[in-house]
């Protein structure tokens, strides 16, 4: 694992790239060679196209590898570091133990591709206002932008609370010196981009490019932004249109969702998309989301590095009795894989280091045979999915006092696990709960282990007012609701950006 060198004033310089490479999976195309001052109206499609793809790029570690997933995963009390005992023991300690420090490169990395993304997203939409977008193709690319702005904020208020709202293209550094923006601003932001987004993006794509934005997505998105500022009913509105849309389903089969099978299913709603031709390299978008997460062993089992794997307490103690969900998320050293007839290697700290590990990104073995990719660098990164529309419908309708609907929906993800588990009706009843508190706690369970190891556990412990009850014993106090800026950014802003409280 090769750990860049960061330039702490990138989030200064990043906004001045002007450059995008095509996505990969939707379309594929050559990366544009065009500067600002060649394009005409026909280009803003260039620009937009990029952004799928700079999620995925070289400056995208903060969205998908080990410091989104220090982040987003090893913060809860269902994933830990993992990896080897000396393998980047400081990020167990930073994450795992909640010892966060301001001068480290997972935070520099997170912060810095952040705004690198935000400035790309601020560049193409200066673009399309300066050529006046008015063509249908070119609405559609501001609605694209504007959910892209709207997710990066989205992560970006989740992890630190106040920070600099960037909402235009800079040309200087000084022009991307400003100070931090309160929570309220940065979410007023999200609404007017998602609620955008929403009226100009399309319903579908068909068959042309799939996998890309629709306004659905950004309902998806905007009513998850609304579950956590506790706003219930313009969450539930948004999750019962996308529910009346009809365009997506449960996935019959919950493994398959994450296999190569999966990816952009029927469930999906959302995907960072990577992709395997088995042509030239040219032709290949690949990267290490599955990689920084393999398990760590060797021949058949250098599967990556090891990062992200599942706790003893999610692996011992989350799931009811024969809930599929359990073998679906987890790997097993030791035991057979379940899926491709294969057998882990025993666990071993010094061979094989893990007990448990992420099976949400475990690859087909044919296909790593065919690619001669031991690390999986075609697996797409799954964001949004029905079953959280469906999951945040049934929070929203229990807390405005419909436990009718509430019912209704967290059985219907009971259901699809308990048909993955062949549909014995002894496997993952129906909820019985029969007052509001008790469904919120059935909620909060189905939501764990359905969305075990994806990235939503931590920010769900936060918003219920869970986090020191639950992680309490890990080291969380109240301050570690919000992570410290990196330390290099506030020295190089000379005072303008001011250190989050209690660091």
């Amino acid at each position: 694992m090769k750990i860049k060198n960061l330039i702490y004033g990138l989030l200064l310089a990043a906004p001045l790239i002007t450059v995008f490479s095509g996505c990969e999976k939707f379309l594929d195309r050559k990366p544009l060679d065009a500067t600002l001052d060649d394009l005409t109206g026909g280009g803003i499609d260039g620009q937009v196209l990029g952004l799928y793809s700079a999620l995925r790029g070289d400056n995208a570690a903060g969205f998908n590898t080990i410091p989104w997933l220090a982040m987003h995963s090893f913060r809860d009390d269902d994933a830990i570091k993992g990896s080897s005992s000396g393998d980047g023991s400081d990020w167990g300690a930073i994450f795992d133990q909640f010892q966060y420090t301001k001068n480290h490169w997972s935070n520099d990395q997170y912060w810095a591709d952040h705004y690198g993304f935000l400035g790309k997203v601020n560049i193409a939409l200066q673009t399309a206002d300066s050529l006046g977008a008015s063509t249908e193709r070119e609405i559609i690319n501001v609605g694209e932008a504007k959910f892209f702005r709207a997710y990066a904020y989205f992560d970006l208020v989740r992890v630190y609370g106040q920070v600099p709202k960037i909402d235009f293209r800079t040309y200087t550094t000084d022009d991307a010196n400003v100070p931090k923006s309160s929570v309220d601003d940065i979410y007023a932001l999200i609404d007017a981009d998602l609620t955008e987004a929403e009226q100009k993006l399309p319903e579908d794509w068909g068959a042309t490019y799939p996998g890309r934005l629709t306004k659905y997505a950004a309902m998806t998105l905007h009513a998850k932004t609304y579950l956590y500022r506790k706003q219930w009913s313009q969450a539930l509105s948004l999750c019962n249109d996308v529910i009346a849309s009809g365009k997506y389903n449960l996935h019959s089969d919950y493994f398959d969702i994450f296999s190569e099978n999966g990816e952009l299913c029927d469930e999906s709603i959302f995907e960072i998309q990577a992709k395997y031709t088995g042509a030239s390299d040219d032709n290949n978008a690949l990267w290490n989301y599955a990689g920084s997460q393999g398990t760590r062993g060797s021949d058949d089992w250098n599967l990556g590095w090891g990062w992200n794997t599942p706790s003893a307490k999610l692996a011992t103690a989350a799931y009811e009795a024969n809930d599929p969900r359990r073998a679906a998320t987890i790997l097993f050293s030791g035991q057979s894989d379940g899926i491709y007839g294969k057998v882990l290697p025993a666990y071993d700290p010094n061979s094989f280091p893990q007990p448990y590990w992420n099976k949400k990104i475990y690859t087909n073995p044919a296909i790593r045979a065919s690619s001669g990719d031991q690390s999986g660098g075609w697996v797409n990164h799954r964001i949004l999915r029905y079953a959280d529309v469906l999951l945040m419908a049934a929070e929203a309708a229990n807390e405005t006092g419909d436990l009718v609907t509430a019912k209704k929906w967290v059985d219907a993800i009971r259901e699809r696990a308990r048909k993955s588990a062949g549909g014995n009706d002894a496997y993952l009843p129906p909820v019985t709960a029969s007052t509001q508190d008790a469904m919120r706690t059935a909620i909060q369970h189905e939501r764990r282990v359905e969305f075990a190891m994806e990235g939503e556990r931590f920010f769900d412990l936060v918003r219920w007012g869970l986090a020191e009850s639950v992680l309490g014993p890990l080291g969380y106090i109240t301050k570690h609701k919000y992570y410290p800026l990196p330390q290099g950014v506030i020295d190089a802003s000379s005072g303008v950006l001011i250190q989050n409280p209690d660091y």
